[in-house]
């Protein structure tokens, strides 16, 4: 007789929470690491607040968010890097043919924007990601043959960038992160996140609308062109 996995009961609460189009909505907008009120949520899943409450509170209660209140005010965000993974990685494995067509303009040009550049949680990704880590690994910076992983090289090039890396937590430096609408993994962990923050603080990047969509600025395109010698088509 074997031994029932006692992991087993806890996946299945966790496949629970995931198994719904609400819930799974808000992860979904919640990958722009950005905190949402309980409103802003609501409205965008559209539903009721009272529905949309409900279900933040499983999401809570589950640990794969984290909530704050300021006064009136209930602020929710994802619990940390690995709920973002988790949830971008799930989102990856739907088959294309799946998704419903865009339904109005609005909706394709907002779709086209995600793909072309967006965060995934607090990396770069789509187009805009994957030519930044193709990037990094033709100059040597990046190595993908067993994983990702930062050369000397490329950890000199982000002190020379002047980019800080926190190489102290217990987050790995580089780490791969498959994209969902490339269908190629792109570069997360504490470089990916450093070389994103750095981005949208120097203004190579500015979000675009309200969700994770960005745009690569004129000064985004000369320093990533200097820096890791992308052409300014590859960045439109």
């Amino acid at each position: 007789m074997t031994t029932r996995d006692v992991r087993a009961p806890g996946l299945a609460a966790l496949a629970g929470l995931l198994a719904d189009e609400t819930r799974a909505a808000c992860l979904l907008a919640l990958l722009d690491g950005r905190a949402w009120t309980a409103g802003e949520l609501a409205r965008h899943a559209r539903v009721a607040p009272s529905t949309l409450s409900e279900h933040l509170g499983k999401l809570v209660a589950g640990g794969l968010l984290t909530e704050e209140r300021q006064g009136r005010h209930r602020y929710v965000r994802l619990a940390d890097a690995r709920v973002a993974q988790l949830v971008e990685e799930l989102a990856a494995q739907v088959a294309p043919e799946s998704v419903a067509p865009p339904r109005t303009l609005r909706e394709s040009s907002a779709g086209s924007a995600m793909a072309r550049a967006r965060t995934c949680y607090d990396h770069l990704a789509g187009r805009l990601g994957i030519a930044v880590t193709d990037a990094l690994t033709t100059r040597g910076l990046l190595v993908q043959d067993t994983g990702f992983a930062l050369t000397d090289a490329g950890l000199r090039w982000f002190d020379a960038t002047g980019i800080a890396l926190d190489r102290r937590g217990r987050r790995p430096l580089a780490r791969a992160c498959l994209d969902w609408t490339e269908r190629r993994p792109h570069l997360a962990g504490a470089a990916g996140a450093a070389l994103c923050r750095h981005a949208l603080d120097a203004g190579w990047c500015v979000r675009v609308g309200s969700e994770r969509a960005v745009r690569v600025t004129a000064d985004g395109e000369r320093a990533l062109g200097a820096l890791l010698g992308l052409e300014p088509s590859a960045l439109r």
